[in-house]
Formats: C-alpha cells, sequence, structure tokens
C-alpha cells in the first residue's frame, strides 16, 4: 500500500506542475493580450481625435498628419456613426458580400450595436465648448479588437488544447503498453506456475494412490485426496489465465456451495462462513475454475480483514437479468476513497503480499465473464460488501 500510496504521490505531483505550467501559460498570455488590448484602446483615442480634428478643420487646417493617422489605421474595426444613426464610414470590418449597399450598411449597424452593447464607444462632440450638452450633435467611433489581437487572445487555449490531447494520448499509449506489458508477464507467471506444479502433483497423485492401497482406513488419506485434486483446480486455474476459456452454463448454486465448504474446512474455528442460497437454482455462463477461485479471494480477503474472527456471509440472488453474489465480512472495513484503488495492481493492506489478488479477480470478472466486480459498501469497523453482477 505504501508503494501505491507514493506512485499516487508522484503522479499528483506531476499532474499539479503540468496544471501550473498551463495556468501560468495562459496568465502570462493574457496579460499580454490585455497590454495590447489597452495599446489599441489608446490608438483609437488617437484616432478618434483625429477624426474630431478632420471634422472641425476649416481651409486654414494642415490635415496632413489627420488623414495619416486616419488611413494608417489598417488592423482595427471602426466605425464612425453620427447621432442620428447615419453611418459616416467604417473600415476593417469582416462584411459578408451583398448585392446592395442597403444590405452592407445593415450588417455594418449590426456590428456598430454589437460594439456599443459592449462598451466600445468613444463619443466625440461637434462643439467646441469644452462642457458639450445633451443637445451637442456628435459622433460615436465604435471599435473592436482587431483579427490578430483576436487570434493572440485564442491561440493559447487552442494551443493548450492541442498539447493536452497530445499528452493525453501519449499517456494512454504509455499504460496501454505498460498494461499490455504486464498482462504478458502475469501470462507468462501463470503458464509457468502451472507447469512447474504439474510434475509434484502427479507424483502427489500417484503417492496419495498408494496409501489408499497400503491404509486404506486411514482418514486423513481422503482430506489428503482432496487437497491433491484442489492443487490440481489450481494448477488448471494458472493455465486458463491469458487465454479466453469458453464458458459452460454452470449451477451458481452449487459452486458457492463447494466453494463455501472447502473454505469452511480450512478457516479458524473463530470465523463463520454462512452461504445463502435461493430456493431456485441459478445458472450462469462462467468458466467455473476461474470463478470459484474468485469468491476464494475475496472469502480469504475477508478472513484477513477480520484476522481471523468474525462472520463472512456469500449470498447469491438474481436481479432484473443478472445473478448478483455478494460477500459480506465484519471486518476492518475499506475508507471510501479506496473503493476502486482496491483493485489496482500492487495495493494492499498486508506487510506480505504483492496486492495483485484483487486486480487479477477483476480481470476475469470483467474480461473473461463480461461481469462487474465492485465494493458496494464499506463501513469502517463494521465490515465490507463485495458485490458481483454476471450476465444470464
Amino acid at each position: 500500500m505504501q508503494w501505491y500510496d507514493r506512485k499516487r504521490q508522484i503522479t499528483s505531483i506531476f499532474v499539479a506542475v503540468a496544471i501550473l505550467i498551463a495556468v501560468g501559460s495562459l496568465v502570462i498570455s493574457n496579460s499580454l493580450v490585455r497590454d495590447l488590448a489597452e495599446g489599441e484602446q489608446q490608438n483609437m483615442e488617437v484616432w478618434a481625435e483625429a477624426m474630431r480634428t478632420l471634422n472641425n478643420a476649416d481651409e486654414t487646417t494642415d490635415v496632413g498628419l489627420v488623414l495619416k493617422v486616419l488611413n494608417g489605421n489598417n488592423t482595427i474595426p471602426v466605425i464612425v456613426q453620427y447621432k442620428s444613426g447615419e453611418i459616416q464610414t467604417f473600415r476593417n470590418l469582416p462584411l459578408k458580400k451583398t448585392h446592395t449597399s442597403a444590405d452592407t450598411l445593415a450588417q455594418v449597424k449590426r456590428h456598430a450595436k454589437k460594439m456599443r452593447q459592449e462598451g466600445r464607444t468613444i463619443r466625440i462632440y461637434m462643439s467646441e465648448n469644452k462642457a458639450p450638452t445633451p443637445d451637442d450633435d456628435y459622433m460615436e467611433i465604435c471599435y473592436d479588437d482587431s483579427l490578430m489581437l483576436k487570434r493572440l487572445f485564442t491561440y493559447p487555449y487552442i494551443q493548450l488544447t492541442v498539447v493536452l490531447i497530445f499528452v493525453f494520448l501519449a499517456i494512454f499509449a504509455l499504460l496501454s503498453s505498460k498494461k499490455a506489458e504486464q498482462n504478458k508477464v502475469w501470462v507468462g507467471l501463470s503458464k509457468e506456475t502451472a507447469h512447474q506444479l504439474g510434475t509434484p502433483i502427479s507424483s502427489l497423485m500417484a503417492w496419495v494412490e498408494i496409501l489408499k492401497e497400503n491404509h486404506p482406513d486411514d482418514t486423513l488419506i481422503p482430506e489428503l485426496d482432496k487437497d491433491v485434486k484442489r492443487l490440481e483446480i489450481i494448477a488448471e486455474r494458472f493455465s486458463k489465465i491469458g487465454s479466453l476459456p469458453e464458458p459452460k452454463t454452470t449451477s451458481m448454486n452449487e459452486i458457492l456451495s463447494h466453494v463455501v465448504n472447502y473454505m469452511s474446512r480450512r478457516t479458524s474455528n473463530k470465523v463463520t462462513i454462512t452461504c445463502k442460497l435461493p430456493d431456485e437454482e441459478l445458472k450462469a455462463p462462467i468458466c467455473a475454475p476461474l470463478f470459484e477461485w474468485v469468491i476464494e479471494n475475496l472469502c480469504k480477503n475477508a478472513v484477513d480483514a477480520m484476522d481471523g474472527q468474525g462472520n463472512i456471509t456469500v449470498e447469491t440472488f438474481p436481479e432484473g437479468n443478472k445473478i448478483i453474489v455478494e460477500i459480506s465480512d465484519t471486518g476492518k472495513g475499506i475508507p471510501k476513497k479506496h473503493y476502486k484503488t482496491v483493485f489496482s495492481p500492487g495495493y494492499t493492506t498486508k506487510e506480505r503480499g504483492w496486492g495483485l489478488g484483487l486486480s487479477l479477480a477483476k480481470r476475469i470478472i470483467e474480461e473473461y465473464h463480461k461481469g462487474h466486480i465492485y465494493v458496494k459498501h464499506s463501513e469502517i469497523g463494521v465490515g465490507t460488501t463485495f458485490r458481483v453482477e454476471l450476465r444470464t
């Protein structure tokens, strides 16, 4: 569990650093865009003053510099509109092609209305009075951000989105390859284990037969025979991991009764295992050796969670088009934040353990049986209930 928590902490640190870099990049970009926007606003104030000077010019006014300022604006969309609503001039607007000037003016007025609603206007009074009155004639300079400024504003978000997509794809590819590599290791280890168990199991079976002939009345030999057959089943389970075993319609009542009876004989007297089966026989398409292993693993984890003392209940019942199996214990319980992480490889609360049991159980249920396994409920100091859902 310490290794798993450390892995999560490192991952969280990397994610936090990535988020900080992204946020920092956006903050800096927005700051630069804001500075450019303020510069454009100052330019528009100068442009508006040039327009006022041009409108108030007489035959003695030198308008050369004024015209240079007015004609120098080739990027900022601007509309000059009289108090009456008449359009005096406009430039740099993204207008659609139209067949009549009336349609063009209608587009210009819509742009002006939008700019006015956004507060992008500068009012120029035609009077030379220092304190103009509401009755004085005026023009409104309506303006918008330049196309370049808009691109600069959206570019960081587009860039960040593209980078995040590539990062997620890279992480997905890395995790997929890592998972495939882990699967190969598990499959290879499982098949090698099955192969290595084959020879001693065959020898043990032969010795049991010899013991039966020489000591037919010994009551321990049948139990020894059961354990040897159990080893044979375990070897079969390992051999099936990595392949796609063909499911067979099997009685769930029979499977669960067999598992509970086996576990009861090999568990402390302080642990009570109860099997609740429905009156009707439930059947589901399963791979019996692998499914038994899942239930055994859940029961063994329950025994460990109770420190060898408590009650375990194995119950099955139909629910719609599913068959439900629930394994409940009176153990330590699982914190809610670990409901999903208990199925992750490497997660374990034991001092000695690989943290692969529940991970393999999840794989057997979800990949081989197309079912679902999860923590239905858990309360610290009260107990835990695991639920397995199988399709009928």
